[in-house]
């Protein structure tokens, strides 16, 4: 295991330690999408604790997948049906690689890196082209954004944040969407 990977755990750990009532398998305390979002509101927390450790360890969030396995780490200890990257059905002659699902939270969590400000500018068709496509997915009734932003790149942050947070129905099945963009 790498220093970055035990470092990463270790900021896991003093997470669990830290809200307890969050970290328990969703087995075994019934984890809520509303306990899944608080924990995804201290991702800074957790990363600004890994970089200020004691150790020459830091974590490097300059991609989408960076971010996608620091998600992974985060979550995966008590969300136990956690399942990283896999193709949905094909929908309309294309194939979406979900970033993670959890079947028991019934949620698919998409994780997004803001490159530049022409990214941040076209995020909100990106996202609503990934709303199109989960409204079709029968175990998908929660769809939550995760957008790290390190440069301030999206244009509007909170205008963005209320037009995708809604429940939207489509033929009687609904489907709620939240945002949550960092830092």
């Amino acid at each position: 295991m790498n220093a970055q990977a035990k470092a990463v755990l270790e900021g896991v750990e003093n997470f669990r330690r830290k809200y307890p009532e969050l970290t328990q398998p969703a087995s075994l305390t019934g984890v809520s999408i509303r306990s899944l979002l608080a924990a995804l509101e201290q991702f800074m927390e957790s990363v600004r604790y890994l970089n200020t450790r004691r150790s020459d360890t830091t974590l490097t969030l300059d991609s989408e997948a960076a971010v996608q396995d620091a998600l992974y780490l985060m979550l995966r200890p008590w969300v136990c049906d956690l399942v990283p990257e896999s193709p949905t059905e094909r929908i309309a002659n294309r194939y979406v690689i979900k970033d993670f699902a959890s079947r028991s939270l019934r949620t698919v969590i998409e994780a997004k890196y803001i490159r530049d400000k022409d990214h941040g500018k076209s995020i909100t068709k990106e996202l609503n082209d990934d709303i199109e496509t989960y409204r079709y997915h029968s175990y998908c009734d929660h769809l939550v954004f995760f957008i790290y932003d390190p440069d301030g790149n999206i244009p509007d942050g909170s205008a963005l944040r209320s037009h995708i947070c809604e429940a939207r129905s489509y033929s009687g099945k609904i489907l709620t969407c939240y945002c949550i963009i960092k830092p």
